[in-house]
């Protein structure tokens, strides 16, 4: 049986996969708030505690650089070292992956309904692929062709330093700019990131905010607060800021596929796209995406699509270490 987990700031998935002719199947699955514990081996204790699975393999992808089989997670005050795992568990090793390079892993296990297509495209199945997902942080992968499938590499390009396109998004930069010493695209495309953008409309006068919404932001997760509003149509200033925030996706998504030189797909993955897909299909996203000046043709030519299955980096995690247990 293989032990699977997809770690991130807000929560913890993990599973027991049955491993039959190289196609992991789920067996048992249960989702924890990672806030609420301590580390991850606190977690994958309480998940096994009753279970009469005996475990073979296990790969978990964890939303943090991932070094010689350790890592800091940057939005949980957790240190997860793969070798200390493998001893509780009594394996003889772990894999731990960057949660991108598990989701990566896991789009050759989807099917076609997993998807939503903003770009056809001309796809070229012998080249680079590219994966970015805003969620609790951002994160990026690239995929390379190796003649059978894709060999991925993990990257925190999401912290690479934010690159305003325009005076509006200038003024954005010097707004952060003033809260924090680095300013990331992962400051602006994020659920924190969402509300910082919605902030600097705010706090620079450049929308209204409701009475009505400030009083449900103080009582509930202020992007998910953002995102409805916005969805349903309530709010102009809501409005405003998921209008950017797409445009900043569309943008990064695009640099993303200019340096992998992603002509085999751009794919969109994480926890706010499945979310916002009705405005994500509309031009913001393509229009900011393919806006790269002489590259344009080539950015259309791009596929671009929307990953819709929130357990892909659970699957691509169980198929990892289906791989390595060959």
């Amino acid at each position: 049986m293989i032990l699977a987990g997809d770690i991130g700031g807000t929560k913890t998935d993990l599973a027991i996969f049955k491993n039959e002719g190289g196609k992991p199947e789920v067996v048992a699955e249960q989702r924890f708030v990672s806030h609420d514990y301590a580390g991850l081996e606190e977690i994958i204790k309480e998940f096994i505690a009753d279970s009469d699975y005996i475990i073979t393999d296990a790969c978990f992808g964890i939303a943090c650089p991932v070094v010689d089989g350790r890592c800091e997670t940057p939005n949980l005050p957790w240190v997860i070292d793969s070798r200390l795992i493998a001893e509780e568990l009594r394996l003889e090793r772990v894999a731990l992956l960057n949660d991108l390079e598990a989701t990566a892993h896991g789009i050759a296990a989807l099917a076609p309904a997993d998807f939503v297509t903003l770009n056809e495209g001309v796809p070229h199945g012998d080249g680079n692929a590219a994966l970015i997902a805003a969620g609790t942080g951002l994160g990026e992968a690239i995929l390379f062709p190796d003649g059978a499938s894709h060999r991925v590499s993990a990257s925190e390009g999401g912290h690479a330093d934010l690159a305003p396109r325009n005076e509006l998004e200038v003024n954005l930069l010097l707004f952060l700019l003033n809260e924090f010493e680095h300013v990331s695209y992962e400051r602006v495309l994020s659920g924190s990131g969402l509300h910082n953008i919605y902030r600097f409309l705010r706090d620079t006068g450049r929308a209204h905010e409701p009475e009505w919404l400030a009083e449900e932001m103080r009582r509930q997760d202020a992007p998910a607060i953002i995102s409805r509003a916005a969805l349903e149509g309530g709010c102009e200033l809501c409005a405003q800021a998921l209008d950017l925030f797409i445009s900043f996706y569309g943008a990064e998504a695009g640099n993303l596929a200019l340096k992998a030189l992603a002509t085999g797909g751009v794919y969109v993955g994480g926890g706010i796209a499945p979310k916002i897909v009705r405005k994500l299909v509309s031009q913001t996203f393509i229009e900011a995406f393919t806006a790269k000046g002489r590259m344009k043709q080539l950015m259309e030519a791009i596929p671009v699509r929307i990953i819709l299955n929130d357990k892909t980096a659970l699957l691509g995690a169980a198929r990892f270490a289906s791989l390595q247990a060959r």
